[in-house]
């Protein structure tokens, strides 16, 4: 007679999917606090560098992050976005440097674009920041369940004197085994949720209680449609004279620049409903209300060549 296998469910020491998730994101910060001399979070208010941070906090508590923020600012953000922002700054004693795309178009560096987004604009001030600030590790919430391009991203991912990103330097990382080896001006983007989904995300915001922006959940809001997307009105161009405005109950899956983030139809005002619309939704965030994704069929790509994140 022979013993039956042990499930893995039988293991009282096995760790969960989301204990899993959170033990290799904390390594992961961990591994750049002792390999790097100057890292910095990217910080935007959205979910996922709020999970980021939140991660952080855990990695190295009770002491202090040991980290700044950084925050790309294209000046056509949420504002409850930009009032969490600096709510959650103060609340934790966080140091945040803020790199504004307005400054860059004033300074004549940049110039708007004709269809009013700033996002493709961010670039150039991320690697301003980057080169000022010295940061030799840039920490952002990527993950490779968003885009193909991201899919393609390692843990560690290189960047060279320009910040730009080439796919044929990516380094092997077997074992959790992270290689930040880089040359005097390069530095390294590093990605501590990569292996987490939209859906693992949710699920641990509801475990650990982690306050978000009240846009992420269903609320009403004056909305335009574009291009198959539902946008707020701002300054930024919006509504044209054919666009009309209305009134919709809808919610935010991702948060970036209001000229090419779509709200979606929902009226999922809880954490509990919002898991459940995107346990059942087959677009990822990005693909369903993202209007820079969708500039060509490589945008996401291109852009990370130029180094963006």
């Amino acid at each position: 007679m022979t013993d039956s296998p042990v499930r893995i469910d039988d293991n009282p020491f096995a760790l969960s999917h989301l204990d899993a998730l959170e033990a290799e994101s904390v390594h992961i910060f961990r591994e750049v606090a002792g390999e790097f001399e100057r890292p910095v979070i990217l910080f935007s208010g959205g979910k996922d560098s709020i999970v980021m941070l939140h991660l952080a906090l855990k990695a190295f508590a009770p002491a202090p992050v040991p980290f700044a923020l950084l925050h790309v600012d294209t000046g056509h953000n949420f504002p409850e976005v930009i009032e969490y922002r600096d709510r959650t700054v103060a609340q934790h004693g966080l140091r945040l440097h803020v790199a504004s795309v307005q400054d860059f178009i004033d300074r004549g560096v940049l110039r708007e674009r004709p269809d009013g987004t700033r996002n493709p604009l961010q670039t150039v001030p991320l690697l301003d920041a980057i080169g000022s600030g010295k940061f030799d590790a840039v920490f952002g919430g990527g993950r490779r369940d968003e885009e193909k391009a991201r899919a393609k991203e390692r843990v560690f991912s290189l960047r060279d004197e320009f910040g730009a990103w080439d796919p044929r330097r990516q380094r092997p990382e077997l074992w959790s085994l992270y290689n930040g080896r880089h040359a005097v001006g390069e530095h390294v983007r590093v990605f501590p949720l990569s292996n987490w989904t939209e859906l693992d995300v949710w699920q641990y915001i509801e475990r650990e209680e982690i306050a978000l922006p009240e846009i992420y959940y269903a609320h009403h809001r004056d909305v335009f449609l574009r291009d198959g997307m539902w946008l707020t009105a701002g300054e930024w161009g919006g509504p044209k004279e054919h666009e009309t405005v209305e009134t919709r109950l809808v919610r935010y899956r991702t948060v970036g620049d209001m000229s090419c983030t779509g709200a979606v139809d929902s009226d999922a005002d809880t954490i509990e409903a919002v898991i459940t619309e995107i346990a059942a939704s087959r677009l990822t965030e990005r693909g369903a209300t993202r209007a820079d994704d969708k500039l060509s069929e490589a945008a996401m790509e291109d852009r990370k060549r130029e180094g963006y994140f």
